[in-house]
């Protein structure tokens, strides 16, 4: 009996390794990539790098006999910013800044604390009743306060309805109608951030430090504020920064009587005709802007360290 033994079968024949699908090579990546990123990086560098580096440049030049930029490189424009006159612009402006993100942040808590307590129904009409308004234009809107400001307006009438003032109120202009634009301006950036903040928190949780003996002032600033502190700091920065190159409101609801930063550098291209010099404080207000973020940076990092 013979037995038979099965040959090996021989190996296939070796072809051109396949893709694998998904993996694609290291440098085909790479191309991929540059080219899906190039039109975002282009308009980057148009827009933002290219205009920022001529600015900068142009603050350290000359300028001609009609205020044009003559090239040269100077520090002059810089030291003239340190006459008492632009210093007390840059000091007003971070005070109206901070004053502007105080109350925001108040009434920006508040506002968010209800609307966090409401149903969820209720919540999204409250929050498209906030929105709604900023929908038309910020000219439009800032005109509408001119008419309710101006003399015979609502608000005229009633405050002398009412006896606020001696004589005739005068809203337009002043630093109270300007600051109340600022307000309204920028309070929704300070309601959404809070309220983001705030949206995840049960009621229970009030409810709960109230049943341990907590007031209304303990149930606010030991329970709720530390877990809105993420959210106001956001809150700080997204008012802060903006108030400091505001333009509009000050001109149309202050008459231009108490500028800020903003109005400082149209001054300066405009009347002025002085253009290394509006480049020179449009320079300064980048690195207040710069600095602030650094600092709210800073405390949001300890404010993590500290939540670890």
């Amino acid at each position: 009996m013979t037995v038979t033994t099965a040959q090996p079968s021989a190996a296939p024949a070796t072809g051109p390794e396949r893709p694998v699908p998904g993996k694609q090579p290291r440098a085909r990546r790479a191309v991929v990539t540059t080219a899906l990123l190039a039109p975002a990086g282009l308009t980057v560098v148009g827009l933002v790098l290219v205009p920022l580096l001529l600015v900068v440049r142009n603050s350290f030049a000359s300028a001609d006999s009609y205020g044009g930029i003559q090239g040269g490189f100077t520090l002059a424009n810089y030291q003239d910013l340190l006459d008492p006159i632009y210093l007390k612009v840059f000091g007003y402006s971070l005070g109206m800044a901070g004053l502007n993100t105080m109350v925001c942040l108040v009434l920006g808590y508040v506002v968010s604390y209800y609307l966090a307590s409401r149903p969820p129904q209720r919540q999204m009409l409250l929050l498209l009743l906030i929105i709604l308004p900023f929908w038309t234009d910020f000219l439009v809107r800032t005109f509408a306060w001119i008419n309710l400001l101006s003399p015979g307006g609502p608000v005229n009438s009633l405050t002398d309805a009412i006896g606020f003032t001696d004589g005739p109120s005068q809203w337009i202009p002043s630093q109270g109608a300007s600051f109340i634009g600022l307000v309204y301006a920028f309070l929704p950036t300070a309601i959404f951030p809070i309220y983001a903040s705030l949206r995840g928190v049960d009621n229970s949780l009030g409810e709960a430090a109230r049943d341990l003996g907590c007031g209304w002032w303990r149930v606010h600033s030991r329970v709720l504020l530390p877990i809105a502190r993420p959210g106001m700091l956001a809150a700080a920065l997204l008012t802060f920064i903006p108030t400091l190159g505001v333009f509009v409101i000050p001109v149309l609801l202050g008459g231009g009587r108490d500028q800020l930063v903003g109005n400082l550098i149209v001054t300066l291209y405009t009347e002025f005709r002085n253009q290394p010099m509006g480049a020179a404080a449009s320079v300064v207000l980048l690195l207040l802007m710069v600095a602030s973020m650094a600092v709210f940076g800073l405390a949001a990092r300890r404010l993590r360290r500290k939540t670890a």
